[in-house]
């Protein structure tokens, strides 16, 4: 899994397949899943990051 985030263009990307991205849907407004070809999610992109989250620059990890 890779986690980006564009500073220039506030998104936050979240990528959990190297898969090609064949369909895109705003499920909700600044939320975009990213399907490969069997309908299976392969990223998330958070428009308008800064927004949304406390701070966008900062990424916790956790193994339960």
């Amino acid at each position: 899994m890779k986690v980006k985030y564009d500073s220039h263009l506030d998104i936050i990307r979240i990528v959990f397949s190297e898969k090609p991205i064949v369909e895109s849907d705003e499920d909700k407004e600044g939320v975009i899943l990213d399907y490969d070809k069997d309908g299976n999610v392969v990223g998330i992109e958070i428009l308008s990051a800064s927004k949304k989250m406390t701070n966008p620059k900062i990424v916790e990890y956790e193994i339960a």
